[in-house]
């Protein structure tokens, strides 16, 4: 299993959200279709027919433990994590 699939798992598994690391989570959004904006130290994410966009910010490394919870609640909500998701 790849490092970006046990990412994924560990995000919609909702077990560890303040321990996220922020890169990686940046690389999970990419491959998953979004277009990555950056406006100082904010992150924001936009994908065609995905109506939410996701700002981001890192704190000491890691991504905050809400803006993980919002990056789960579109994940689900447009069905972005494919097969992995019935796994969980």
């Amino acid at each position: 299993m790849s490092q970006q699939n046990k990412l994924l798992i560990k995000i919609l598994r909702g077990t560890s959200d303040s321990n996220i690391p922020f890169e990686p989570l940046c690389t999970l959004l990419k491959n998953l279709g979004f277009v990555e904006r950056i406006q100082g130290s904010h992150h924001i994410f936009t994908k065609e027919d995905v109506e939410d966009i996701l700002n981001l910010q890192p704190k000491q490394g890691k991504a905050k433990a809400y803006q993980v919870k919002q990056v789960r609640n579109v994940i689900l909500k447009y069905q972005l994590g494919g097969q992995d998701e019935d796994s969980v």
